[in-house]
């Protein structure tokens, strides 16, 4: 509604149905200890993407940075971040959400637009962090989209999601059993396009290694170098990096082609 005065702040959030207090919420931000301490496991973690709490503890304190496991563990989960090896299962997915079979026990992407997989990382700045989404073609590792938020809600990952079919519809999407990828939403959009819907077994150590190794391209080749300010200088950076990756960055399993130039082949010519 347009602000000219013939409504009070009460009055509009009533017709709006609006809780009054949200126009006044401010999020708070993270301490810069926390955020130091968030910076350096994510590190750790992009390095060695095996490494639970225990190892990455240890990995701090020989990096002089004091800090117990408990907050090693607690931040861990605040960014994300779980280990990739086969383990008892942690964390419990959203009880209301249906999970879905993992459909891709021995089966290789064989052409663009058959498995794409969807997956979420935490990107540090300077005074804070993001979350990035990105759906990933398997075959051609074709970034189709990307997103950016500052909270693990589902909305971007639908945003992400809506972007991507605009170019292409997989026959089968991945991703693991987290609440934006099992929520009515996402699930609901994926299903309306006949999409077939794939989700790790828990547990299991590689379902989404592709997309794995995209999260280390983008951090040691573009966030950790630039070390972004605001949102605003993520987004523009990102944009740049990921137009560079589809379009010039030559990849060895693709025979030295770039992803868009196998993602956008006919598929006669492959």
């Amino acid at each position: 509604m347009e602000d000219n005065g013939r409504y009070s702040t009460k009055e509009q959030c009533r017709l709006l149905s609006l809780n009054r207090s949200g126009l006044y919420y401010q999020k708070r931000q993270a301490s810069a200890k926390k955020l130091e301490a968030m910076k350096a496991i994510d590190e750790v973690y992009t390095a060695f993407p095996v490494y639970g709490s225990r190892k990455i503890t240890a990995a701090l304190s020989l990096c002089g940075i004091p800090i117990s496991r408990p907050t090693v563990a607690k931040y861990m989960v605040f960014m994300g971040l779980e280990a990739v090896y086969p383990k008892p299962n942690l964390s419990k997915a959203h009880p209301e959400h249906r999970i879905f079979p993992y459909l891709l026990r021995g089966v290789k992407a064989s052409h663009p637009n058959h498995i794409w997989g969807a997956d979420i990382t935490y990107i540090r700045m300077t005074g804070g962090f993001m979350y990035l989404v990105a759906y990933l073609d398997w075959f051609s590792r074709y970034v189709v989209s990307w997103e950016l938020s500052d909270s693990l809600d589902d909305g971007f990952v639908a945003d992400a999601l809506k972007a991507a079919l605009k170019t292409g519809i997989p026959e089968i999407c991945n991703s693991d059993q987290g609440s934006q990828f099992t929520g009515h939403t996402v699930t609901g959009i994926l299903l309306d396009n006949g999409i077939k819907i794939s989700m790790d077994g828990r547990g299991r150590a590689m379902d989404n290694i592709f997309t794995e190794r995209l999260w280390r391209t983008v951090k040691y080749e573009d966030v950790y170098l630039k070390d972004y300010a605001s949102p605003r200088d993520l987004r523009a950076g990102l944009t740049e990096f990921f137009i560079r990756y589809n379009t010039q960055r030559l990849h060895q399993a693709l025979g030295y082609r770039t992803p868009a130039t196998v993602y956008f082949a006919r598929p006669d010519v492959l």
